[in-house]
């Protein structure tokens, strides 16, 4: 059985754009993942860590047969092929691929927590989410329409590129 889960993708590292295609090209091709569709891609201000460059994010709605755990570990892979270095907690990065949704489950693992437990907070997530998902699920069971976004989480957040190329799929 497949489930819609949505990734949070992120690169403010080399060639950004490309990273993001790559990251997207890499996970259709991993067994089990279908990316169905891109949103947007924008150009974001750094939140926390040191001085860095600004990132483009974009989010993809995927549909996997994968578990959460499993699903987590290919983002991980990706995040490996191209690159990531996890040295400096919220650094620069070649890639950031995010579980953020994965159906409506709520899981709360020392590894993985979805919904992604900052994405009230990060409008470079909600902006291309709410372009794929009009209602997505939040965590504690919120809903978008309760939540009070203002310039602090809508700030630093600018269309940058249209939709990341998704390959039909080959089934």
């Amino acid at each position: 059985m497949s489930v819609t889960a949505y990734l949070g993708l992120g690169s403010n590292l080399g060639d950004r754009l490309g990273n993001l295609q790559r990251a997207v090209e890499r996970l259709a091709a991993t067994s089990g993942i279908e990316v169905v569709r891109s949103s947007r891609v924008y150009e974001t201000d750094p939140v926390g860590g040191p001085p860095q460059p600004d990132y483009l994010n974009a989010v993809v709605e995927v549909a996997t047969e994968l578990p959460p755990e499993r699903l987590l570990r290919a983002c991980q892979d990706v995040e490996r092929e191209l690159g990531r270095d996890r040295t400096v907690r919220w650094g620069p990065r070649t890639i950031d691929v995010d579980v953020l949704t994965y159906g409506r489950d709520q899981i709360h693992r020392e590894d993985l927590e979805v919904p992604h437990p900052r994405m009230p907070q990060r409008g470079f997530v909600l902006l291309p989410l709410l372009e794929l998902e009009a209602d997505p699920p939040l965590p504690g069971g919120r809903r978008v329409a309760e939540l009070r976004l203002g310039a602090v989480e809508l700030g630093g957040v600018r269309v940058f590129a249209p939709p990341l190329m998704v390959a039909p799929s080959l089934t």
